[in-house]
């Protein structure tokens, strides 16, 4: 195994400061039962931002590089510093043990036709000239933190970094951006947060875990929660969170950046219309997101695939179809909100 000369890393790895941004997050990943440490939960935030980045096809930072093997395994490369939370962060040898311990630890991946145990991440390497760390990513890993077909979470990366406790990085990935009320049961949560075998009285949870997360999302987060406890007969078997805004504490920055902006057109439009658009009516990624706001009023208030669909013939003797299409659509939007054309 690896042997660490501090004090020569102390001379090699430059602190790198942490970009505040909104990082999209599967619900998958999300609500996945684990029981991570601080460093291991900064190593996820940093494979999802190096991830979003990926699929939106921006441009990496320098010291990091995503690679392919064969066989679909991303080969991931960033520096040590990306794991430390500022310049007083001398925890070097955490990231080490961090990364030994997710390489021993499994997420399950189930199909309706298979089950499987995944190592997080594999084969990782340090190395200690260059203070890079590069670790091997599973295809289903990484798939993983792409699926949004359960939704996502949006929330600061700055933010998700600077805690202390990694519950209360939990919490703040369930509670981010959240406006209505969640309810869990006292075993989905001791499941989801992978203490099934601790904490037998409730009281005993809640103030150890509970009570301490939601008093540093107070002290730092844009988002906390209050709790209601539920009880079926005299024992307490649910709590009920209601998720509330913090508005000091939010980057005032990131709140005026539009989200279509930094992510996918997969998360405002659905597969289906964006491949119509592009088949039928040969739209570019471009041109659909300069008319991004008209598709998206369109699909909340019409069929869209369906108007799409219908369109399309009377499109094709136009000088500009996209164009035709463009204002057919406006047209309809007016209609719905009941207004003239």
């Amino acid at each position: 195994m690896w042997h660490f000369v501090l004090s020569l890393w102390h001379l090699k790895v430059n602190i790198m400061k942490i970009t505040n941004k909104d990082v999209i997050q599967s619900y998958i990943i999300t609500t996945a039962k684990y029981d991570f440490t601080v460093y291991e939960k900064r190593i996820l935030y940093r494979l999802v931002e190096l991830a979003q980045k990926d699929l939106q096809g921006k441009q990496l930072n320098a010291g990091y590089r995503i690679d392919k093997t064969l066989f679909d395994d991303r080969i991931i490369t960033m520096p040590v510093s990306a794991f430390l939370n500022g310049e007083k962060d001398k925890n070097y040898s955490r990231v080490k043990r961090a990364l030994e311990s997710l390489n021993d630890k499994k997420i399950e991946y189930e199909t309706p036709q298979k089950w499987q145990l995944i190592r997080i991440i594999e084969k990782p390497e340090i190395d200690k000239y260059n203070s890079s760390v590069q670790f091997e990513i599973n295809p289903k890993i990484w798939g993983a933190i792409l699926n949004f077909a359960k939704g996502y979470r949006k929330y600061e990366l700055k933010t998700a970094m600077s805690f202390k406790s990694a519950y209360t990085m939990r919490f703040y990935e369930l509670f981010s951006n959240v406006k209505t009320p969640i309810t869990y049961s006292i075993d989905e949560l001791k499941k989801m947060f992978a203490v099934e075998d601790k904490y037998n009285k409730v009281s005993h949870f809640i103030s150890r875990i509970i009570k301490p997360a939601k008093q540093e999302l107070d002290e730092k987060a844009p988002y906390s929660f209050d709790y209601i406890l539920l009880k079926s007969g005299r024992k307490i078997t649910a709590i009920q969170f209601i998720p509330y805004p913090i508005a000091k504490n939010r980057d005032e920055s990131l709140e005026n950046k539009v989200l279509q902006k930094q992510t996918s057109l997969r998360w405002d439009l659905s597969k289906n219309i964006i491949e119509y658009l592009k088949m039928k009516y040969d739209f570019t990624n471009e041109e659909i997101k300069r008319n991004l706001s008209v598709f998206k009023e369109a699909s909340k208030k019409m069929d869209l695939l369906m108007f799409l669909a219908t369109k399309y013939p009377s499109t094709q003797n136009k000088r500009n179809p996209k164009g035709y299409l463009i204002n057919a659509i406006k047209s309809e939007i007016k209609k719905q909100r009941g207004e003239n054309k």
